[in-house]
């Protein structure tokens, strides 16, 4: 069944449409769930990640990549339409941006409009992790042709063996498992077999007929997204004395200036959690990082056999980043470098490899590039075209990256605000609620791991002045043109699928 419905979609419409001597090429679109850039490629000595640092070193490492929204649900649908979580309004995770910009086209969308076929393995948009494994979450419909929805033992079996430390949660809060089942019957390796069974019906058709369609396919990967669940094995070279740890007396000195407001993605969760804890916490993660590299290493080893790689852009990132206990704090919902910093190493045909950009990009410039390199109409889109950094890894862009995140109001005392986060080379600067909640800036030259809030430091006064005047130009040309941000209802909103 599942053979001939691809096969139809391939001959239905790769009939109508030919390329004639020269294909446009294909699309590999990898991406994994709260990756932080704990990686070999990224300098970490410590996690081993061997399949994506080789696609570094084929391809370019951009080496200050951000998301614009350090949530899964508003991070990836900006992504993914090519538009500041303003303008899609989509603030919240279980949102669809249908909801409020329906006539906007997405990214892979664009690229089936323009003759491309547009398959789905895993989670792309929002899904609520675990509990949505398995289905297609809050998913886009107009985006695909084929969506593949495979689920595993950590989906189906392990849930009562898995540690958490809020009984009955798993996807908000920190817990794991060293599963005894081998890597076949986990969810990412079973979105590898679903990615390599694509590409070889794609390969197939593409080498026997000329007017076959070249392919956007997108995998996403679930790991290492808590429940931190991999094979035992994954867990054996990280040792638990090895692990690190931030006790909670230097977490309290982290960011001791830091205004309240930047703190506020604290977990209550946390003050259960001991050295022990943190240790075999931090151990599942960088296990589960390793086994979601191993299956990337299998769909990147297909494409190699399959004689597919010399004409397919392939990309991997994340939608965000993820503390582990640095400020004091776990998982995402931050504006610090830790939460809003994401990997991203874009592989294309005809270009240098193992190239680093040092300039500053976002999730968001992701539409123009693969559009530009594929050749393909696209809607407007707010960011830019990283081409330009692929050809030569020394030219200029935009200059900064553009983060936020939303900060709920606790009623009568205080309304929703908004953070503003702009990243230049040197500097972080943040505006909480335009600054009536204090504000930041860090000097990662002096400072990377942003100790000394210096946004009231004196002789720092100018560059903070210049920074605020930028970020606030940087805002106000995120929103749409009507100047009105999109908002959904809290009746409007998708439901939360498989909620217990």
């Amino acid at each position: 069944m599942r053979v001939t419905f691809l096969f139809c979609l391939l001959i239905g419409v790769g009939t109508a449409t030919a390329w004639g001597e020269t294909r446009r090429p294909n699309v590999l679109f990898l991406i994994a769930d709260d990756l932080n850039t704990r990686m070999g490629c990224y300098g970490d000595a410590q996690v081993a990640t061997p399949h994506l640092d080789r696609l570094a070193a084929r391809g370019t490492r951009f080496d200050r990549a951000y998301c614009q929204f350090p949530l899964c649900g508003p991070s990836r649908n900006s992504m993914l339409t090519g538009l500041y979580p303003d303008s899609t309004g989509i603030h919240l995770n279980a949102q669809i941006f249908r909801q409020t910009i329906p006539k906007r086209v997405s990214l892979p969308q664009a690229l089936r409009l323009d003759g491309y076929f547009a398959g789905r393995i895993g989670k792309l948009y929002h899904y609520n992790v675990p509990n949505s494994i398995g289905t297609n979450g809050h998913d886009d419909p107009g985006s695909w042709e084929l969506e593949l929805n495979p689920a595993g033992c950590d989906r189906l079996l392990e849930e009562g063996d898995i540690h958490t430390m809020v009984p009955g949660s798993f996807g908000g809060v920190v817990s794991w498992y060293a599963s005894p089942r081998d890597d076949s019957q986990h969810t990412d390796s079973l979105l590898a077999d679903d990615a390599v069974w694509v590409l070889e019906r794609m390969a197939k058709e593409q080498s026997q007929r000329e007017d076959a369609r070249p392919f956007f396919l997108a995998v996403g990967f679930y790991r290492p997204h808590t429940p931190y669940v991999a094979p035992q094995k994954y867990f054996e070279p990280y040792r638990i004395e090895d692990m690190p740890y931030v006790s909670d007396e230097v977490a309290a000195n982290w960011t001791p200036l830091a205004p309240a407001a930047a703190m506020e993605s604290y977990r209550e969760f946390q003050k259960q959690m001991t050295e022990r804890h943190h240790r075999e916490a931090i151990q599942a993660y960088y296990a589960s990082v390793t086994f979601m590299d191993a299956q990337v290493g299998r769909v990147l080893d297909a494409l190699d056999r399959l004689g597919l790689s010399d004409n397919t852009v392939v990309t991997f990132t994340s939608d965000h980043g993820y503390h582990l206990g640095d400020h004091g704090l776990w998982q995402k919902s931050s504006l610090f470098e830790q939460s809003a910093r994401v990997p991203l190493i874009v592989a294309a045909p005809n270009m240098p490899a193992g190239e680093v950009v040092d300039e500053p990009v976002g999730l968001i410039d992701l539409y123009p590039t693969i559009t530009a390199l594929c050749g393909v109409k696209n809607a407007d889109s707010q960011g830019q075209d990283l081409s330009p950094m692929l050809k030569d890894s020394t030219s200029g862009g935009r200059g900064y990256a553009l983060s936020q995140v939303l900060r709920r109001g606790s009623g009568k005392s205080r309304a929703n605000t908004m953070g503003y986060s702009i990243r230049v080379p040197r500097y972080r600067y943040t505006l909480w609620d335009d600054g009536e909640l204090g504000h930041e800036l860090y000097d990662y030259q002096t400072d990377p791991d942003e100790h000394h809030n210096l946004a009231d430091v004196a002789e720092h006064s100018e560059v903070v002045n210049e920074l605020a005047e930028k970020l606030r130009r940087a805002v106000a040309e995120t929103r749409p043109a009507s100047g009105k941000i999109p908002e959904v209802g809290p009746n409007d909103w998708a439901p939360n699928l498989l909620k217990p």
